[in-house]
């Protein structure tokens, strides 16, 4: 590959968003066709108490790379001005901040001993459990997915499609592994789990990788969806969100392709997919998955077979965030910095809240008693119902 071409991919990626959400978002706005206005935000009756706990500033700038992360009691964060924050789940009062001294571009990931972030130029920070410094390291290129934290492992998923894993003590380079990727790939809201000694991440080809943590060996690469198309921007078919897992299932979707559950106890088969195109992610319960399509319209499918349960029409185009589950609850946020909050059930518009005035991009955390938002205006705000 030439430098030439490295560059041209190079910018593509990092200007995918406008190629794709923010077009988006631009024919919602600036489009008289009815079809992609924001739905305007009915009057009904609230069929659920809810409503703001606590705020608390973690630092300007948020962004799809941040994502709050529960520990126990302790919620920890940070915002794109270099600030990482342990924030106290019941009261909301700051534990500590740190400030890294470099603007960052994802965070956080912990197992409660080790916290890592991400800065635009691949530098990866890790702190202790008090907010000092522990190490830096440089991966490949930029990370914009929130770091992996557990086994004795840190991991990330740098934008040239290579996930690398680092000595979580000592930040010494341990493994890598890269696979070919497309020409432009979504900068959305992404996640890595370990889940069981297993580096569980999504790919920007359609593909769900299970990597053992502790060596790089690949163990397991499924199939959520195939590229089709005549340009390059027809054919990005990103995993996106998290994998979620339901008991012996592990449910995964893409953007312009399809939601697909596997049965890891059988091989990893697919059980079922369902045609289905999101550029958030998915949530999960033991009964349905919970999606918002390309035009937000928040669908719900049933575990066992994929049939739709339930649609919901009423957010259309207000850029969902991925939906939060939990309990009686489903969640999403949206481009004005609300919480909707739906019937698990049938979908039914239960309660709003406003969080802040700026849009909520990353996906609220569904906890005990309601769900952290992370808002562009740089507020962790506990919505409790």
């Amino acid at each position: 590959m030439t430098r030439l071409t490295r560059i041209y991919r190079s910018a593509q990626r990092s200007l995918i968003i406008g190629a794709v959400l923010a077009l988006s978002a631009c024919s919602m706005f600036s489009s008289k066709d009815p079809r992609f206005e924001p739905a305007p935000l009915a009057e009904y009756e609230a069929r659920m108490p809810a409503s703001v706990r606590w705020s608390a500033g973690i630092g300007s700038g948020s962004g799809f790379g941040f994502i709050p992360f529960v520990q126990g009691r302790d919620v920890y964060t940070a915002s794109a001005s270099g600030q990482v924050s342990r924030v106290d789940l019941s009261s909301g009062s700051v534990k500590w901040a740190t400030n890294v001294g470099k603007r960052l571009s994802a965070g956080v990931g912990t197992d409660g001993q080790v916290v890592a972030v991400a800065a635009p130029d691949g530098t990866v920070i890790a702190l202790d459990s008090q907010g000092k410094e522990l190490w830096q390291a440089k991966a490949s290129s930029e990370v914009n997915v929130p770091p992996a934290v557990g086994d004795g492992v840190v991991v990330v998923r740098s934008s040239d499609y290579r996930v690398q894993a680092f000595d979580a003590h000592t930040g010494d380079s341990l493994w890598n592994i890269q696979r070919p990727g497309p020409a432009l790939a979504l900068k959305t809201t992404m996640q890595m789990l370990i889940v069981d000694g297993m580096v569980v991440t999504g790919m920007p080809n359609g593909r769900v990788l299970l990597i053992d943590a502790a060596t790089g060996a690949l163990q397991w690469e499924g199939i959520v969806s195939q590229s089709y198309g005549a340009t390059d921007l027809e054919r990005i078919s990103d995993v996106v969100g998290a994998p979620e897992f339901i008991g012996p299932l592990m449910c995964a979707a893409s953007y312009q392709g399809r939601i697909v559950c596997f049965d890891m106890a059988n091989q990893a088969q697919p059980v079922w997919a369902e045609d289905f195109s999101t550029a958030r992610g998915i949530g999960v319960n033991n009964q349905m998955v919970y999606a918002a399509n390309n035009r937000d319209k928040v669908v719900a499918l049933g575990v066992e077979d994929g049939n739709i349960i339930w649609e919901q029409d009423a957010l259309r185009n207000r850029r969902l965030t991925a939906p939060a589950v939990h309990s009686n609850i489903v969640a999403v946020g949206d481009y004005e910095g609300y919480i909707h909050f739906l019937a698990p059930h049938d979908g039914r518009q239960m309660a709003r809240v406003r969080a802040g005035s700026k849009p909520i991009t990353s996906q609220p955390v569904a906890v005990d008693g309601g769900v952290l938002v992370q808002t562009d205006g740089g507020q962790l705000v506990f919505i409790g119902v």
